[in-house]
C-alpha cells in the first residue's frame, strides 16, 4: 500500500482527460472490497464515491481527504468503517433508496451516511421511524442524566433562597433523592388513603349524626380527619408552588389541577356553610354543599402521582387513543343495528319492553358489553335470534383492539425500564472516566514534580487539591472525554 510520503502515483491522470463515466475504481471498506464504475456513482455527484472518481487528479492531498488509504498499484481506496452499514448505503446508487437491515444502531447508521455524504432523505420512511425513536430515547436519557446531574450539582452562586427551593423541591417532587423525602412521599400516600376511606366510611347511616334540625351529617371524628388530610395536601401544594422552577407550568400542569380539585371543594364548601345562608336559602346551600363534596372523589387520582403503574397506564391510553377509537366505533354501530333491529322484531309482543329506539339503546349496550342486568329483554324468537347475535359481535368488537392496548403498557413500562437503567449506566461510565481522568492527571503531575526536582511540602500540598476534587464538580465541568451516549449521538 502506496502512503501520502510516496513520490510515485501511477493510473492517475493529471489532466483529468479520464472519462468518469468510464472510470472503475475499487473500494475496500472494512475488509469488503467493492468495485463501483463511474456511471452509477455520477448519478450522486455529491457523495463520497462519487468525489473519489474526480479525486484522482487533485493528488495524494485530495485522495487522503475523502479515504483512510489508497494503493495506486490496485486503485483501491481503504476506509476504515462498518461494512455492514456500507452494504445498506450503496443500495441508493442502484434502486435510489436505503434500507436500514436489523441489528444496527440506528444512531450509528445516521452517521455513517453522514460519513459517506448520502442524504436521510434516501432513508425509507419506516427506517425514518425507527431512526426518529432512536433519537427521542436518547433525548429521554440525556434528560434524565442532566435531572440527576443538576441534583447533584450544588452552585455556589446562586442565592441562599435558590439553593432552599431547590432543596425543598427535591424533598417533595423526588423521593428517590433522600430517605427524608422518601418517608414524606409515604406520608403523603398514606394521607391521600386515609382521606379516601373516610370520604367512603362518612357515607355509612349508622356513622351519621343527626343535627338540631334533623338533617343527617358526618362524624365529628371523621370531619376532624378529614380537615387534616386538607390541611396536610393544602401545605403541600403551597410548599410545591413555591418552590416550583417554572410555576406557570406547575400550575397548568394535569396532576396539579387535579390536586386543586381535590382541596378547593373543601374551602368552598366551608365558605358557603358558614356565609352562604346568609345570602341564599338554606336547603340550596346543603344541596351546593353536597355537590361539592362529592367532588372530592378527584382526590384518588392523587394516587398516580406516587404509583409509576398508574402513569404507565394513563401513556398506554393515551398511545391507544386510535384502538380506544376504533372500539367506541365498533360498539357504536352495533349498538345503533341491534337495538333498531330488537324494536322491530319485539313490537309485534303485546308486552314488549322495547319502547322506542333510543331506550333499546340502553338494551343494546348492555348486551354487547356482556353485562345483561336484564332489566329489558327480548320475548319474541327473533328478538332473541338478535340478541344472541348482538352478544356475539360485542365479545369480537371488544376483543379486537385490547391487543395493541396491551401492547403499548408493555412496550412503555419496558422502555422506562430500560431508560431508567441505560441512564445509570450513563452516570456510572461518566463516574469512570472522571475518576481516570483524575487519576491520570495526579499521575502525571506526581511524575512531572520528580522530574523536576520538587519535593516537600509543594507536593503534597499540591496532590491533596487533586485529591480534594469531588465528582460533583467533575460532573459539571464540559467534559474532554466520550461517553456511549454521545458517541451514539
Amino acid at each position: 500500500i502506496k502512503m501520502a510520503g510516496d513520490s510515485r502515483f501511477p493510473d492517475v491522470d493529471t489532466d483529468g482527460s479520464e472519462k468518469n463515466e468510464e472510470t472503475e475504481i475499487v473500494v475496500n471498506v472494512g475488509g469488503v472490497r467493492q468495485v463501483f464504475y463511474g456511471d452509477n456513482l455520477n448519478q450522486y455527484p455529491e457523495t463520497r464515491l462519487a468525489e473519489l472518481i474526480n479525486c484522482l487528479s487533485g493528488g495524494y492531498d485530495s485522495i487522503f481527504s475523502l479515504c483512510d488509504d489508497y494503493d495506486p498499484g490496485k486503485r483501491e481506496f481503504y476506509f476504515d468503517r462498518d461494512p455492514d452499514a456500507f452494504k445498506c448505503i450503496i443500495d441508493v446508487y442502484y434502486f435510489g433508496e436505503i434500507h436500514m437491515k436489523k441489528g444496527i444502531c440506528p444512531i450509528c447508521f445516521k452517521n455513517e451516511m453522514e460519513f459517506w455524504k448520502v442524504d436521510l432523505k434516501f432513508l425509507d420512511d419506516c427506517c425514518k421511524t425507527h431512526l426518529s425513536e432512536k433519537k427521542e430515547e436518547l433525548e429521554e436519557i440525556a434528560r434524565r442524566v442532566q435531572l440527576i446531574l443538576d441534583d447533584l450539582g450544588v452552585d455556589a452562586s446562586e442565592s441562599r433562597w435558590k439553593r432552599c427551593q431547590k432543596c425543598i423541591w427535591k424533598f417533595l417532587e423526588k423521593p428517590e433523592s433522600s430517605y427524608p423525602a422518601r418517608v414524606i412521599a409515604v406520608l403523603s400516600f398514606l394521607f391521600i388513603l386515609m382521606s379516601s376511606v373516610v370520604m367512603c366510611v362518612g357515607t355509612i347511616p349508622d356513622l351519621q349524626v343527626v343535627d338540631a334540625e334533623g338533617n343527617r351529617m358526618e362524624h365529628p371524628t371523621l370531619d376532624s380527619i378529614e380537615t387534616a388530610c386538607i390541611g396536610w395536601f393544602t401545605m403541600e401544594y403551597v410548599l410545591r408552588l413555591i418552590s416550583s422552577p417554572n410555576k406557570l407550568h406547575f400550575a397548568l400542569s394535569f396532576m396539579n389541577i387535579v390536586d386543586v380539585l381535590a382541596i378547593l371543594p373543601f374551602y368552598v364548601s366551608l365558605t358557603l356553610t358558614h356565609l352562604g345562608a346568609k345570602l341564599m336559602e338554606l336547603s340550596n346551600v346543603q344541596q351546593a354543599v353536597q355537590a361539592l363534596r362529592i367532588m372530592r372523589i378527584a382526590r384518588i387520582f392523587k394516587l398516580a402521582r406516587h404509583s409509576s403503574g398508574l402513569q404507565t397506564l394513563t401513556y398506554a391510553l393515551k398511545r391507544s387513543f386510535k384502538e380506544l377509537g376504533l372500539l367506541l366505533m365498533y360498539l357504536a354501530v352495533g349498538i345503533f343495528v341491534f337495538s333498531a333491529l330488537g324494536y322491530t322484531m319485539e313490537q309485534s309482543h303485546p308486552e314488549t319492553l322495547f319502547k322506542s329506539i333510543p331506550q333499546s339503546f340502553w338494551w343494546a349496550i348492555i348486551t354487547m358489553t356482556t353485562v345483561g342486568y336484564g332489566d329489558i329483554y327480548p320475548k319474541t324468537t327473533l328478538g332473541k335470534l338478535n340478541a344472541a347475535i348482538s352478544f356475539l359481535c360485542g365479545v369480537i368488537a371488544i376483543a379486537l383492539p385490547i391487543h395493541p392496548i396491551i401492547n403499548n403498557f408493555v412496550r412503555y413500562y419496558n422502555k422506562q425500564r430500560v431508560l431508567e437503567t441505560a441512564a445509570k449506566h450513563e452516570l456510572e461510565l461518566m463516574e469512570l472516566n472522571s475518576a481516570e481522568g483524575k487519576a491520570a492527571s495526579s499521575k502525571s503531575e506526581l511524575e512531572n514534580l520528580v522530574r523536576e526536582g520538587k519535593e516537600g511540602p509543594f507536593q503534597s500540598s499540591r496532590l491533596k487539591v487533586s485529591h480534594s476534587d469531588t465528582f460533583i464538580h467533575l460532573l459539571s465541568e464540559e467534559k474532554h472525554y466520550r461517553t456511549r451516549l454521545q458517541s451514539c449521538k
